[in-house]
């Protein structure tokens, strides 16, 4: 029989790492890409070390700084998602404890940005930084009722 790949998938590099649930995890951000009005395609989620992140920062970005997450936007339709979305786990765990957080919140709340940025949601001003926040909070609430 052969395998069927799904439209988000998730991998790691230069660390070990496995997502907890990720049929759930996939199922919960396909939903939140249908509520933002858009289908997933293929999204690749790419978890990695602080290393990693930075060399894709300056190579691709020319940006000498550290961040958690990095999103590539490899669609070619409208409301088609299409992507591959870099994560440092070790920004994630700093960020979970500055924030007093768990891991698992914070690397949810990291995906769904990701996401949401896809979707067109950007985080400029303060005005829009608020209706992120907004809709990565609401997004966390859902993933409890699966």
């Amino acid at each position: 029989m052969e395998e069927k790949e799904l439209p988000i998938n998730f991998f790691s590099e230069e660390i070990d790492f496995s997502l907890e649930n990720e049929d759930k995890t996939s199922n919960w951000l396909q939903k939140i890409a249908n509520k933002e009005g858009f289908v997933v395609s293929a999204i690749n989620y790419i978890f990695c070390d602080d290393e990693y992140l930075h060399k894709i920062n300056m190579e691709y970005l020319n940006h000498d700084t550290y961040t958690d997450i990095i999103t590539f936007d490899n669609s070619e339709q409208e409301q088609v998602l299409e992507a591959d979305i870099f994560i440092s786990v070790e920004r994630v765990k700093e960020n979970s404890k500055e924030l007093k957080t768990t891991f698992q919140q914070e690397i949810h709340r990291v995906m769904v940005h990701g996401l949401l940025h896809l979707t067109g949601n950007d985080d400029h001003s303060e005005e829009d930084k608020k209706l992120m926040r907004n809709k990565e909070n609401e997004a966390l609430e859902s993933i409890t009722h699966f």
